[in-house]
């Protein structure tokens, strides 16, 4: 069977992480969607998602495919049901479609025509940008099931200290020094050639995908993940770096979310409660408004290849952008347009190909190449977000 992952109405409550990627690229707990129900399913999946995103994310179509909905992340019990899925059924929860039947030959689908079978357990559902750090607790833990089932760890290495040391998981090439490890309240995951060094403090849910680092005296509260590449230092709670960014000084970051590419100054903070405790607003791309998130914890959401410079405070609820490059006194503004240079005193355009060249010198220092094909994409997304840059 062919299996296509479709980004679903929740795509612009994602933004600015899905200016860059599909729905199904989003990062939460270990793996990102794409990779939790291609490791259920032992297959590879394509995509539906934005036109302008086909070309790095492309779509096969075979005579017969099953549709699945990239804003659910799969469990066993779903993915049995997705199986057994025949022509003319579709699996509901409650009123979301998780996944349907489809053919080629099908220009439209019409559920009413579908026997609707309806999930009853729970799933993990992104929906809003917020889920992606207040789900990331379960989200590690399913992942960290999934991931090491029938598998042993690596050895804790000497001096390591642990508490429940059987949450632990280390996998080939990592290395730790000197550190705690606390893994009583959720499991401990370090990925492959990941690095933990002297002095840092972790108390799980916690998860290092591949090559990740975690830097002298770092203190991470758990809910965390940091994406392959990543690296961290400082103070860091309820969080999820998606991969190749850094926060790699000391400094606070909580109850936040940062696409790739991405770096934080020096001693960057941000606020992740209210000084009157109050309900935490944040910017929708749905109606150019701050709206509700119903969270009084809630920090920073930084798009793709955006950076700060040292001692950057961002207050509680900042939506930052795509390729934004934010410094100076004071706190800017909690939205922060795409492609925008300044800080609190103002902002101009960042013209793309300033852009391009930090992006090709970045990039090239984790060996991967900033082809035309991402240029293409990022050009697309600054012309959509013009509407955004009213300096």
């Amino acid at each position: 069977m062919n299996y296509i992952l479709f980004d679903g109405d929740v795509r612009n409550a994602l933004l600015p992480f899905t200016y860059t990627k599909p729905v199904a690229d989003l990062r939460i707990g270990i793996l990102t969607i794409r990779e939790k129900w291609e490791k259920h399913l032992g297959l590879t999946t394509t995509t539906i998602t934005e036109e302008y995103l086909e070309e790095k994310y492309p779509m096969v179509e075979m005579e017969e495919n099953i549709m699945l909905n990239a804003s659910f992340c799969p469990n066993e019990g779903l993915v049995e049901m997705v199986k057994n899925l025949n022509e003319n059924e579709a699996i509901f929860k409650g009123e979301d479609v998780i996944a349907f039947y489809s053919t080629n030959t099908q220009e439209e689908v019409n559920f009413e025509d579908y026997k609707q079978i309806e999930f009853e357990g729970d799933l993990i559902q992104v929906k809003n940008t917020w889920d992606i750090f207040s789900k990331n607790h379960l989200a590690v833990q399913e992942d960290f099931s999934l991931i090491t089932k029938d598998r042993k760890s690596q050895p804790i290495p000497a001096g390591v200290q642990t508490i429940n040391p059987s949450n632990i998981f280390i996998e080939e090439g990592a290395k730790l020094s000197y550190c705690i490890l606390n893994a009583s309240s959720g499991p401990i995951y370090i990925g492959k050639n990941a690095e933990i060094m002297e002095g840092s403090v972790v108390r799980g849910a916690f998860a290092m995908c591949d090559n990740a680092v975690l830097k002298l005296s770092a203190k991470i509260y758990g809910a965390t993940t940091l994406g392959p590449h990543c690296k961290v230092g400082g103070e860091v709670n309820n969080s999820v770096l998606m991969g190749y960014s850094s926060k790699a000084h000391d400094g606070f970051l909580g109850n936040s979310v940062l696409g790739e590419w991405c770096n934080l100054g020096a001693d960057t903070n941000n606020s992740n409660l209210k000084n009157n405790y109050a309900e935490v607003k944040l910017w929708d791309y749905n109606t150019s408004r701050f709206a509700r998130t119903g969270l009084q914890f809630c920090g920073l959401m930084m798009g793709d290849h955006s950076k700060c410079g040292i001692n950057t405070m961002f207050n509680t609820g900042t939506v930052v952008g795509v390729s934004a490059n934010i410094f100076g006194s004071g706190f800017p503004r909690n939205f922060v347009p795409s492609f925008s240079w300044g800080g609190a005193s103002g902002f101009t355009e960042y013209k793309t190909n300033k852009v391009f060249e930090v992006a090709k010198v970045v990039m090239s220092r984790r060996n991967i190449d900033f082809d035309a094909i991402e240029q293409r994409i990022l050009e697309h997304v600054f012309e959509i977000t013009k509407q955004y840059r009213n300096f």
